[in-house]
């Protein structure tokens, strides 16, 4: 039933105590199916073919030392960088004399003096 209140809003009490016990209707159902829900339990096989056996993964082998890792590593120290026949040459002369692979492509010393070098400067005027 409607029923106008002091400050003339329509109150509808009734409706609302209805949709409260619809709503604690419907909360009593789902609460009784949840408590009486009872899981399949599965079988003890239920895996088997969808999963693989797992297999631990060989050991890697330990690197190991050489016997006179000492002698070796001053050995190594002590000895020169080999350079080939066209580094070797270029190298003894000075980097601008020496002429271009036929490549042109610079290497060693002849790179390192174009890399250090400055950058040409452009007369352009723009008017």
């Amino acid at each position: 039933s409607l029923r106008k209140g002091k400050l003339g809003i329509i109150e509808l009490r009734s409706k609302a105590h209805n949709s409260t016990v619809t709503l604690d209707l419907v909360q009593d159902l789902y609460l009784r199916e949840l408590k009486s829900y009872k899981p399949i339990p599965a079988a003890k096989d239920a895996h088997v073919g969808a999963v693989r056996e797992f297999k631990a993964p060989q050991a890697p082998e330990t690197p190991t030392l050489p016997g006179d890792l000492a002698s070796e590593l001053s050995t190594y120290a002590s000895s020169e960088p080999i350079l080939d026949s066209k580094t070797a040459g270029a190298a003894s002369k000075d980097g601008k004399d020496a002429a271009p692979p036929a490549d042109n492509k610079l290497t060693g010393p002849a790179l390192l003096k174009f890399l250090e070098e400055d950058l040409p400067k452009d007369d352009h005027h723009h008017h």
